[in-house]
């Protein structure tokens, strides 16, 4: 076992920060890097040390492995945390590190590799039995044979990036007719995102739901899952709200999708934490999609129902530290939601609204986590994610977690941009989600463009408004009295006999 003393985080905003106070709790000392637009990120201030790797640019900073490695050396680190995104899932820049004589936080670049191209990963878990989404076993460019391939799977068939992610490279085909131009789109924005045109074909698995496994291995050969996260709230491919454990499995069902998640771990030799993401149809039939081999954004609501730190577990394995627990050990205590809230729109189709916190007030009370990297006053960076924080609940039952999380959401106070709180309150109260009833079309199926108007005020705020315009007209003090000839005839209102009383 090798002792971590001095760690670098390569990453920025809330993860890094989280990462961090991990670090901080463990008497790690601790390194942060930053961008020229991240100088007086909250992540910066907190390391203990901290340096400038370049511009604003994700490519001129956060991706320069090379800058990293130097920091690295100059301000003798023993190991570097990815967090998510960025470098996280480059087994490139995961071979320089550990070629540099550092630890790498997370799997090998080995498993990296197998994992990290969609059909390479399909082949390796094979012989595990894991079920697959009928398709093609390899990339395919040639367009009449694919075209015959999907006529066997049947439509709707989905071409996807083999290289892909967070949605890019993928269509849905839904005849024939349209298969031609969508393979070739797909293989365009395939080579634009990736570098890489290569794609395959699925059966496009309707009303799916999106089920992922979390999954811990060490170095000594021990793997665990610590059970389900459901995901299907997405917009874009990419998701909005997370929950652990899922509304819809079975313990037997959570049972067998654990144990086909530690077995597609086991396919590639995997140490550290990662995901298994797996499909869900309408029947319950499950059906491996991929493995993301770092932490998840949404992981923690399953430190809330496990009541592990994951960056810990991640830290303790780098360091060639067994598990300290078995499967049998594990239990599920309680329900925990995530909230992304994004610097997003929801009513234009969830584009970016990038801008200042002009106010910024976290909630707070029992069961509410905010994971965040901003304080009021501070800029969301136009080059990044636009997530602003992860809203986090826990509760002892589902119905209480949602309670929890709609009062959470109730005193998270943001302005200066639009976000994606509001969404959280409409998803949060619709029938389909309290019951369970939903898959990842939800958005396309229960959120029209104008969910989030607001209604029509009712008779009695129309009498305050008809009273504070009044009062502004006639140029009244702040606390003077309003004589009863400047009131609207109306006498409904509570807030107008309290006024009079006040008299």
């Amino acid at each position: 076992m090798t002792k971590i003393n001095k760690l670098l985080v390569a990453n920025r905003g809330e993860i890094a920060l989280r990462v961090l106070r991990s670090a901080k709790e463990m008497g790690i000392a601790t390194v942060a890097i930053f961008s020229e637009a991240d100088r007086n990120a909250l992540h910066v201030r907190y390391a203990d040390e901290a340096v400038c790797v370049g511009p604003p640019a994700s490519k001129d900073s956060y991706l320069r492995g090379d800058k990293i490695l130097a920091v690295c050396k100059q301000l003798g680190v023993d190991a570097i945390h990815p967090g998510y995104g960025f470098l996280s899932e480059n087994a490139e820049f995961a071979r320089q590190v550990k070629e540099a004589g550092l630890i790498f936080v997370g799997p090998s670049p080995e498993a990296m590799n197998i994992m990290g191209d969609k059909l390479s990963a399909k082949q390796a878990v094979q012989a595990y039995n894991i079920p697959l989404v009928p398709g093609t076993a390899e990339a395919i460019s040639d367009v009449p044979a694919a075209r015959r391939i999907a006529a066997e799977v049947g439509y709707p068939i989905l071409i996807k990036a083999s290289a892909g992610g967070g949605g890019k490279g993928m269509r849905i085909v839904n005849a024939d007719a349209e298969f031609e131009e969508q393979m070739q789109l797909a293989i365009n924005e395939a080579v634009s995102a990736f570098g890489d045109g290569a794609v395959f074909i699925e059966k496009f698995v309707t009303g799916p739901r999106h089920i992922e496994i979390q999954v811990l291995g060490d170095e000594h050969g021990n793997i665990v899952h610590l059970f389900e996260r459901e995901c299907s709230i997405q917009r874009r491919h990419q998701k909005v709200i997370e929950e652990a454990p899922s509304a819809v499995l079975t313990p037997e069902l959570r049972a067998e999708m654990g144990r086909c998640a530690v077995d597609v771990a086991r396919a590639c030799h995997y140490a550290g934490a990662g995901t298994v993401e797996f499909l869900l149809d309408d029947k319950h039939n499950f059906y491996f999609l991929e493995m993301n081999t770092r932490l998840q954004v949404e992981h923690p609501v399953t430190e809330q129902i496990t009541g592990l730190d994951l960056v810990k577990e991640q830290i303790r394995v780098a360091e060639g530290q067994p598990l300290p627990f078995r499967q049998e050990d594990l239990t599920i205590t309680g329900h925990s939601l995530e909230l992304r809230v994004y610097a997003e729109d929801p009513q234009n189709n969830f584009l970016p609204d990038i801008g200042t916190l002009t106010t910024y007030v976290r909630p707070q009370g029992p069961g509410v986590r905010v994971d965040d990297g901003f304080e009021q006053g501070m800029d969301i960076p136009i080059y990044y994610d636009p997530m602003i924080a992860k809203l986090v609940v826990h509760g002892a039952t589902r119905a209480e977690a949602i309670a929890r999380m709609l009062r959470a959401i109730d005193e998270y106070q943001i302005t200066g941009i639009e976000t994606t709180l509001a969404f959280g309150t409409y998803v949060l109260n619709h029938p389909a989600f309290v019951s369970g009833n939903f898959d990842t079309n939800f958005i396309r199926d229960h959120f029209p463009a104008d969910a989030l108007k607001p209604a029509a005020p009712d008779q009695a705020t129309a009498e305050v408004a008809a009273v504070l315009a009044a009062m502004l007209l006639t140029a009244k003090k702040p606390g003077a009295p309003v004589a009863p000839s400047e009131m609207p005839a109306a006498t409904g209102s509570n807030w107008k006999r309290n006024r009079l009383g006040a008299r």
